[in-house]
């Protein structure tokens, strides 16, 4: 029996990314390619790992980078797709196709603190703790059911940028649990989706 297919999404350093290449023989899964928005370091990362990599611009035309990002994703037939610092907001026809196999990492508790600046949106509300959440996703923004959550402090003397880094560190280890949970069969989007446990 073949290991999962697991097709990653970013947008930056890859940081999240390469937790997974790390883990990937622990976890038995098969890193089949990377999609990015553009020329950013994570895709770097892909071909030092011979992982094939794909860069599709946003343009102006939106509903046409939808497109071909569906039509690259059913190329690669994953079984799960990992939107790993992705600051994309991917087409609900995307989200449709490929319903209940795709997750996304958010740098905050949601439901509190949706969109691309979760981090900052936290230390502005003055909040103690905020932390990571990884979650399916649905056609909203940040509204997938929710998988699992790993809390982090918000000490005193932090900037978005210190804040973030330690957040990122839980978010590296709580992704690597996720995926391994989802391919053991653990979580189920059904199970989620409809409100029961995963037990």
């Amino acid at each position: 029996m073949s290991n999962p297919r697991v097709v990653v999404l970013a947008s930056g350093a890859g940081s999240l990314f390469r937790s997974l290449i790390d883990s990937r023989e622990v976890l038995g899964i098969d890193i089949v390619g990377l999609i990015a928005d553009a020329q950013v370091p994570a895709v770097d990362i892909a071909r030092e790992f011979n992982i094939p990599a794909f860069v599709i611009p946003v343009g102006a035309d939106r509903a046409q980078w939808n497109v071909e990002l569906a039509a690259t994703l059913r190329g690669l037939t994953p079984d799960l797709i990992v939107s790993a610092g992705f600051m994309r907001v991917i087409g609900a026809d995307v989200v449709a196709e490929f319903e209940g196999r795709i997750i996304n990492t958010h740098p905050a508790l949601l439901p509190l603190f949706p969109g691309a600046h979760g981090v900052r949106d936290a230390l502005a509300a003055g909040v103690e703790v905020t932390g990571t959440t990884v979650h399916f996703v649905d056609a909203g923004l940040d509204t997938g059911p929710i998988i699992a959550q790993v809390e982090v402090p918000v000490l005193a003397d932090d900037t978005e940028a210190s804040l973030h880094e330690r957040i990122k560190i839980q978010e590296r280890a709580l992704l690597v649990e996720v995926v391994g949970q989802i391919v053991q069969g653990k979580v189920k989007y059904g199970n989620l989706k409809n409100g029961d446990s995963n037990e």
